[in-house]
């Protein structure tokens, strides 16, 4: 089994939300939220703000933890074949400057401010849904239930 520590940043204002979109080597596209692996001895919090810049172009600022999301995505969906397990961590986070970009020599085509109603009709990563849902709902334990993986919604 692979593993992977990665921090997502949730940026919401007005009703919307910043997406990343994530264009795979095989073609495949997925909206996702800006974020990424962190990096050997480099703190979760330190990684949401360097990915957020890398892929967006934006700064910001953390303003809470939401929550950690842990879960196992199995080896006939994972990307490489096996099973892997993703542990995120999600950050509130506010936009502070910056201009939208593509990443250069990266992965993120665009990334666009979203309405929230919108995003159940893109094909998105289940990180968007759990990023907001604790975006929402502030839970005290920093968790919330699973997201079921189907039609529009992948790992």
């Amino acid at each position: 089994m692979s593993f992977r520590l990665a921090a997502y940043a949730v940026c919401v204002e007005d009703g919307r939300v910043l997406l990343a979109h994530h264009v795979a080597p095989s073609g495949e596209t997925t909206w996702t939220l800006p974020g990424g692996g962190v990096e050997h001895a480099e703190d979760p919090f330190d990684t949401v703000i360097r990915e957020l810049a890398e892929e967006t172009g934006c700064h910001g600022v953390v303003e809470r933890l939401l929550g950690v999301d842990s879960r196992v995505i199995p080896a006939a969906a994972a990307r490489a074949g096996a099973e892997h397990q993703n542990v995120g961590v999600f950050y509130g986070v506010r936009i502070t400057g910056g201009r939208l970009r593509p990443e250069p020599n990266g992965a993120t085509a665009e990334s666009v401010w979203t309405p929230i109603p919108d995003v159940a009709r893109l094909r998105r990563s289940s990180l968007v849904d759990i990023g907001l849902a604790l975006a929402r709902s502030l839970p005290a334990t920093g968790h919330v239930a699973p997201v079921p993986v189907s039609g529009l919604i992948q790992h």
